[in-house]
């Protein structure tokens, strides 16, 4: 047991390895590895201030997602100088501003993706915590900082002297905004920051930004509009300084700017990037540049570490961690995570790179849903299809924890409308070949296939990379035989008659072999699909197999992929659609019920769980993706792909067992 000290004055034990979310702050001291990698104390927060003080909020707040409307009259203003060629008007930093604030969010968003790749792979990784949805909801507005900042420039260029006509460069000035940050501004920042730690600031203001423990780029500006006010007061002591000495330039003022960007960003980040050598080859460095291991501290152990960018106030002041060097080397030694369940994944739409992990963290957290804006961003959709084109290779997206599986999602770079192309399956089947073959190098004891439209016409579901490589010791499983159990298992109890409509899959065939096992009539509309069926179940289908031209005689349907919107809207009123493909049905009936795509509810227990996979809500896992995690907690030593199915009531009892739920069969349309 270890003793955790609690700030209220009063004590409890707790054991290393167990933490609550509570409503005070906790330390608990732990051995190593228990949460990180190094001896630490854990602070425990709760998410958000106990007694939230004045000026919390942002005051656009209940504006949402059209804040930067409020900018739009000094934009007018700025494009209209332009159009006049007015002189007098037209000023060349007022013009700089919007560019500089789309360069801010543009620097910030790569900060957050490569921290959350790097942090994805385990290379260098500070602290092995996960994140949570609860961390990404309230980071989510990491860009009201740049829009305030953005708004002050504009008032100070208009109306204070000197504000305006800013040159592009001076020498002096430069000079002036590098001494005052080194001085006053990181001197009062430590003062005030360990201010902010006393309790009654903490409680009303600070505890928002140390709700999050694990820290990301967009951590760095999370916190309460009045802490803001003043960081803005301080920052903006070396360019208001130049600019009433005349002695001010745009890159000066724009250099200060993507300084402090640059080391918010990368001293929130969760793993260590700045080289040993740095170091070695200038020791005082330490003294003046922090590095993200150093912040790191100060989120979990609290009480120290309290510089902004300069570790040389908490030398002097005697609140250096004395486990900063430490965490530094051993950060720098920590190699790339080794997975144990592997799921591959592809993209659907272009667009779909910004709803990865990787991409927008908000987007992400959402299921995923086409949004207008990002039409505006078609210069990155399409470098990066690009991109894909010359980078053939999968890479990491996403990590998870599940008891002591260490998971990872792979994504192929490929769109979903490349593998109905012929021309690209030796492509794709290539890429995926050594994808499998990573995975085994690695030590994968799973690769799930979770490729949407991997079917027979591609690999034969994974069945010709197992024929090829005879002594693969990494399992190839395909989910058909969970993705089975939970539609046999989403049909409502009572149903004796099923309409089977779409492209028939190894899913497909498998769901009505079951059902007419158990007595259910299969109906299909189509001949060459009464036929294929036909083929494959013969006698087996007891007679339950029947072709029908009527639309209206089942209320429960099972759909593919190409179910027209036309046979959509010829379906009675009440009617259960259930797809059994891994693309959701476009809900066009309001008068209908709509099932999920085959998916589970997620146990509590899988760990680093903030974004959605695809359409799927948050913390509910498709079919295809659980069946490789089952495949490894079971130990199971066959592979599930070709045309092979797993013993379906086998695969049902062991996800149950593993604390997955079912998903509520809908009972209310939307109307």
């Amino acid at each position: 047991m270890y003793l955790a000290t609690l700030e209220l004055e009063c004590t409890i034990y707790t054991t290393p390895y167990t933490t609550k979310q509570l409503n005070f702050i906790l330390v608990i001291r732990s051995p190593s590895k228990a949460i990180s990698s190094y001896p630490s104390k854990l602070v425990v927060h709760q998410s958000m201030a106990s007694e939230p003080g004045i000026l919390t909020d942002w005051p656009w707040k209940p504006l949402g997602s059209f804040k930067y409307i409020i900018l739009a009259p000094w934009i007018t203003e700025s494009i209209y100088s332009i159009i006049v060629g007015d002189e007098k008007r037209c000023d060349v930093f007022n013009l700089m501003i919007l560019p500089l604030m789309l360069w801010r969010m543009l620097h910030s968003q790569l900060w957050i993706s490569l921290s959350r790749y790097r942090t994805t792979k385990g290379t260098n990784r500070i602290v092995d915590k996960g994140i949570e949805f609860d961390q990404v909801d309230r980071e989510r507005n990491w860009d009201d900082q740049i829009l305030f900042n953005a708004i002050i420039f504009y008032l100070g260029n208009k109306y204070f002297p000197g504000g305006s006509h800013i040159p592009i460069w001076r020498t002096d000035g430069v000079i002036i905004t590098l001494l005052l940050h080194a001085g006053p501004v990181e001197f009062l920042y430590y003062w005030f920051h360990r201010a902010l730690h006393h309790h009654y600031l903490y409680s009303r203001y600070h505890s928002h930004h140390h709700s999050s423990i694990v820290t990301e780029p967009s951590t760095s500006v999370t916190h309460p509009f009045a802490e803001h006010i003043v960081y803005f007061a301080l920052f903006i002591i070396p360019v208001s300084t130049v600019v009433f000495t005349g002695t001010g330039s745009i890159i000066a003022i724009a250099g200060y700017i993507t300084y402090i960007d640059l080391m918010n960003n990368m001293g929130h980040c969760n793993f260590e990037l700045i080289p040993n050598w740095v170091f070695s080859i200038f020791p005082p460095l330490k003294y003046i540049m922090y590095t993200p291991s150093f912040h790191s501290l100060h989120h979990t152990q609290f009480r120290t570490n309290y510089s902004l960018f300069m570790p040389i106030y908490d030398y002097i002041y005697g609140t250096m961690d004395k486990s900063s060097d430490t965490l530094y080397k051993i950060s720098l030694q920590r190699k790339e995570e080794t997975p144990n369940v592997v799921h591959l994944m592809h993209l659907t739409k272009p667009e779909s790179i910004y709803h990865l992990r990787v991409g927008f963290p908000y987007l992400a957290s959402k299921p995923y849903s086409s949004a207008w804006y990002l039409w505006l961003l078609w210069p990155v959709t399409l470098s990066f299809m690009m991109l894909t084109k010359i980078y053939r290779r999968s890479f990491v997206v996403e990590r998870n924890q599940f008891h002591q599986l260490r998971l990872q999602t792979w994504a192929i770079p490929n769109f979903r409308e490349q593998y109905h192309l012929k021309w690209q399956k030796e492509s794709i089947n290539n890429m995926i070949e050594e994808a499998v073959l990573e995975a085994e190098e690695k030590g994968a004891s799973v690769l799930s296939l979770g490729l949407m439209n991997q079917g027979k016409e591609l690999n034969r579901y994974g069945e010709v990379y197992v024929k090829k490589h005879p002594q693969l010791k990494v399992k190839l499983v395909d989910g058909s035989s969970l993705a089975v159990a939970v539609l046999l298992n989403s049909i409502p109890k009572g149903t004796t008659q099923v309409l089977l409509r779409g492209y028939l899959t190894k899913v497909a065939f498998a769901v009505a072999f079951s059902l007419c096992q158990k007595g259910i009539q299969v109906t299909v509309l189509h001949e060459d699909e009464y036929e294929k069926l036909d083929i494959s179940l013969g006698t087996k289908s007891e007679g339950k197999l029947v072709i029908s031209k009527s639309y209206s005689s089942c209320k429960v349907w099972l759909v593919g992929d190409d179910l027209t919107e036309e046979e959509q809207r010829k379906a009675n009123k009440g009617t259960l659609f259930i797809p059994f493909s891994q693309v959701p049905l476009k809900n066009l009936r309001k008068d209908c019920f709509y099932h999920t795509t085959p998916a589970m509810q997620t146990p509590k227990a899988l760990e680093n769980v903030d974004s959605c996979e695809n359409w799927l809500p948050r913390r509910v896992m498709s079919v295809w993706r659980i069946a490789g995690i089952l495949h490894a907690l079971e130990g199971w030593e066959e592979h599930e792909c070709g045309y092979t199915i797993s013993n379906i009531d086998k695969v049902w009892e062991a996800c149950l067992k593993h604390g997955f739920h079912p998903l509520t069969v809908p009972t209310q349309s939307k109307s």
